[in-house]
């Protein structure tokens, strides 16, 4: 189906727009270039001088025009200039005039009055009413035909109830399932949408019908409103896309008509897919106490009113997007309105390299190991890749090359994670020191501890985002679940590089703000959440909040348990506190070795790492 479903204005000229600037030229030319051309030069005066130059004999002709006194006068050199100066209450001045003599040829001074004549009543109601009410109603239908042009629907100016939406015909997406990766479960939910859409008729025979509509999960990033596109762009029918934020306006009303008008334009161009992005904000819970008067709640009526009343084998198909699952209303996720709930989780491993590979396609690269930026980013979502992956570019333009290599791809996830060296910031030398035996002390306690990631990169290069150096550590393969032993491990890692403070520079820092506010934050979550602790069993005690959103938490206890609980984190961070000063004690040597080179060269790879740390354990074998 080859349609153009927006509705372009026709590009050709108004004959009234020629008009209106003739007539704004025309007042221009009359009021301020002819004007500057005609104009003499005149000199203004007192009446006091202008009498005295009459009384003289030296002023050959008046004119008196509005209040003004225009004179020209022979002075003492023989040179003739116009003069001008106001007129006063002078009864004299008829007869001063023509008793007085002039240069003239016949001794008398040449003078008038002029009276201003006015303009007829039919002239004034032409530059009064007729005109100033034309240009207005030309500048009205312009800015009509505009607005419409951009809003891509029909309608007169003052249509308010047109929904805004973008109307993208099926010519027009380009996007399908081969430009998404990471997501293959989402895809594979969504073929069937497509398959209806282009073969309605097996599905007819056996009585199933058309899901009305999908409502798609997942954090920011992970590729909500490009999955939608390519369900479109697969299905080769027009999109319409609108945001959750236009439907509230600030009258009442305008928001349900926006809907009806929206659901009126799919019909009309069934079969079509409409995209509603972020519909919590018209789609939040319902407050039982509340009057149901207010605009967000009247323009969620109309859509679950619209969803019931529309016929699912025409071929109209919702999809739409939040972050925030849990704050939508009942109504709109009963089956019948959104029956499909499909999940965009954060890709794994594999999706993360199918993901890279995806937008390396775009840029010129060698041979890039994905397998290690791949480990490297776990976490990250779509759209932090592509990030990752236009910084790598970036950066090998800054770097002079043609090509991206690995290295710019690790190099920029460092930048995304923890933003750009600042190689100019002056740190002092005994700074430097801390702050290599605090970053050596956590990669020697992940290196001593099994369930740990083993270490990728250490570095004490400042950063824009703070830090002052870090330790990367990047797993083996992807990890899904985690056992206490790797919580707890990973509580003795952050740990290590204020134990490596304590033990080595005798003296503590603020480096370990962020290792102090990541440990507790598990500690808790260990005992609250994941039933790690001994004395709660599996007991919840917190709950989460915005799973896609901050993650934040709220305690489900009492005040006495609530205190409690601080106790039993406090004695995890201890023990965990105990533990990587007992290894940082018995390593000593390592810990020496290590930061003396980390020290030398700023950065080090893990491999550079465990080469010292293999050194040092193979020589104290050997003494022993």
């Amino acid at each position: 189906m080859k349609q153009d479903v927006q509705n372009q204005q026709t590009k050709r000229g108004n004959p009234y727009v020629g008009f209106l600037w003739v007539i704004l030229i025309v007042l221009l030319l009359n009021g301020l270039i002819f004007p500057k051309l005609s104009k003499q030069k005149i000199i203004s005066t007192d009446y006091g001088s202008f009498i005295e130059k009459v009384d003289s004999g030296r002023v050959k002709d008046v004119m008196i025009k509005s209040s003004q006194i225009f004179f020209t006068a022979v002075d003492k050199n023989g040179e003739t200039n116009t003069f001008q100066t106001g007129e006063t209450n002078d009864p004299q001045l008829v007869e001063r005039l023509l008793d007085a003599d002039s240069p003239n040829e016949n001794g008398k001074i040449a003078f008038n009055q002029i009276v201003p004549e006015e303009n007829s009543p039919i002239l004034n109601f032409l530059l009064m009413w007729i005109l100033p009410g034309l240009i207005f109603y030309i500048i009205w239908r312009q800015t009509s035909k505009t607005i419409q042009s951009r809003m891509g629907a029909g309608g007169n100016f003052m249509s308010f109830g047109n929904s805004g939406a973008k109307i993208y015909a099926d010519a027009d997406i380009k996007t399908t399932f081969a430009d998404v990766a990471g997501q293959e479960e989402a895809k594979e939910t969504l073929k069937e949408i497509v398959d209806f859409l282009h073969n309605p008729k097996k599905y007819t025979e056996i009585g199933a019908s058309l899901p009305k509509g999908a409502l798609l999960v997942g954090p920011p990033g992970t590729g909500k409103t490009l999955i939608a596109r390519a369900v479109a762009g697969e299905a080769k029918v027009p999109f319409f896309a609108i945001s959750g934020s236009e439907f509230v306006q600030m009258f009442v009303g305008m928001g349900a008509a926006k809907v009806r008008d929206l659901f009126k334009q799919a019909g009309e161009k069934a079969p079509c897919i409409i995209f509603i992005d972020e519909i919590d904000a018209i789609g939040k819970k319902r407050e039982g106490t509340f009057s149901g008067n207010d605009e967000r709640e009247q323009t969620l009526n109309q859509l679950l009113t619209e969803m019931d009343g529309f016929d699912g084998r025409k071929g109209v198909v919702i999809l739409a997007a939040t972050n925030r699952p849990e704050s939508l209303d009942k109504a709109l996720l009963r089956p019948g309105r959104f029956d499909r709930r499909i999940q965009m989780d954060l890709p794994d491993l594999e999706g993360r390299k199918a993901i890279l590979n995806v937008h390396l396609k775009k840029v010129k690269h060698d041979s890039i190991n994905l397998d290690i930026v791949a480990r490297a980013t776990s976490g990250s979502s779509g759209a932090e890749l592509a990030n990752i992956v236009n910084e790598a570019a970036l950066r090998a333009v800054r770097m002079g090359r043609t090509r991206v290599t690995t290295s710019d791809l690790e190099e920029s996830v460092e930048t995304v994670i923890a933003g750009a060296q600042r190689k100019g910031k002056v740190i002092s030398a005994d700074e430097k020191k801390v702050i290599a035996y605090h970053e050596i002390g956590h990669a020697l306690v992940a290196a001593m501890q099994t369930h740990s990631a083993p270490v990728h990169k250490i570095t004490i290069i400042p950063r824009t985002s703070g830090a002052l150096g870090y330790t990367m550590q990047v797993d083996s393969g992807e990890q899904v679940l985690q056992s206490k032993e790797d919580l707890f491990n990973r509580i003795v890692t952050l740990t290590g590089g204020r134990a490596a403070e304590e033990i080595v520079c005798n003296t503590v820092t603020t480096g370990a703000s962020n290792d102090i506010e990541q440990a507790t934050k598990l500690a808790r979550a260990m005992v609250t959440r994941f039933g790690m602790s001994d004395k709660y069993d599996m007991m919840g005690l917190e709950t989460v909040n915005n799973a896609y959103l901050g993650n934040d938490t709220s305690l489900a206890c009492s005040s006495d348990t609530a205190a409690d609980i601080d106790r039993e984190v406090l004695s995890l961070i201890k023990n965990a506190h105990d533990k990587a000063k007992s290894i940082i004690s018995e390593n000593m040597k390592v810990m020496h070795e290590a930061a003396s080179f980390l020290i030398e060269k700023e950065t080090i790879t893990g491999k550079e790492f465990m080469d010292i740390v293999h050194c040092c354990t193979a020589k104290t074998d050997l003494n022993n």
